[in-house]
């Protein structure tokens, strides 16, 4: 994912609501959000790799990860999209899986990692330093920058999480539509990560529409304190076209 929102029990229904978006080159292979064969996980998968960038799991379990910004931070290592993966598909509880993760996460990519279970959300992170966190009930937000780090698409995304919770609706038109926002920010508000202003500006609208490069999916989770979990994907081609949509239901 490029774009997170995240309401961790502070909503009266939902334990867990998540909205975001992924941006990726669209020549990049990806199967649309669907039961994995053989597993609880219910996630895209990168064709690439092989792991995904968000799912859920069984018992309302929940993982996201995002790429963290720096052309100078190196690359190599193995796929970031194993880390929700490496989660999902155990039993291990957030905590602890987390704790586990900590000695290998200077081998990846720089990332930010957000798991989720019945008892704890859990971010852990690598750039530029290794930090691992519990969460704290509220609305949190994050891009390509650190947890909670206020860059204009995640304070836009943050404030749409907040409004729709104090609401109290119960359709989720609000944050898809916040979701679809192409406003892209004034300078100076503009983080400085080393791409360049023409880029910068580029990155920072929610959603991002290029030939090339852009918005391929939006995905919203919504799990309940019982565990019963939804899932939404509205997938995007090449100039933002639209190209479907998936959602799965979870009754653990």
């Amino acid at each position: 994912m490029c774009l997170v929102a995240a309401a961790w029990k502070t909503h009266p229904r939902w334990r867990l609501l998540l909205a975001g978006n992924r941006d990726e080159f669209h020549a990049r292979p990806t199967a649309p959000l669907a039961h994995w064969p053989g597993t609880g996980i219910r996630a895209g998968r990168d064709l690439q790799s092989g792991g995904t960038w968000v799912g859920i799991g069984g018992h309302g379990r929940c993982a996201v990860v995002t790429n963290v910004r720096d052309p100078f931070a190196a690359t190599g290592g193995p796929s970031r999209g194993r880390l929700p993966v490496g989660f999902l598909e155990t039993g291990a509880d957030a905590l602890s899986h987390a704790e586990a993760l900590i000695a290998d996460a200077k081998d990846f990519a720089p990332f930010n990692l957000l798991l989720a279970d019945a008892d704890a959300c859990v971010y852990l992170g690598n750039h530029p330093r290794v930090e691992r966190r519990a969460i704290a009930p509220g609305v949190h937000a994050m891009s390509n920058g650190g947890f909670d780090v206020a860059w204009p698409k995640t304070r836009m995304l943050h404030a749409a999480m907040q409004k729709w919770i104090e609401s109290g609706r119960d359709d989720f038109d609000p944050l898809w539509h916040a979701l679809a926002d192409e406003t892209i920010a004034p300078d100076e508000q503009l983080p400085d990560t080393g791409v360049g202003l023409e880029k910068e500006r580029m990155l920072s609208a929610a959603f991002i529409r290029t030939p090339a490069y852009g918005t391929r999916a939006s995905t919203i989770i919504a799990i309940d304190y019982a565990g019963k979990s939804w899932i939404s994907e509205r997938r995007y081609g090449p100039n933002g076209v639209f190209g479907g949509e998936t959602l799965l239901r979870n009754d653990d």
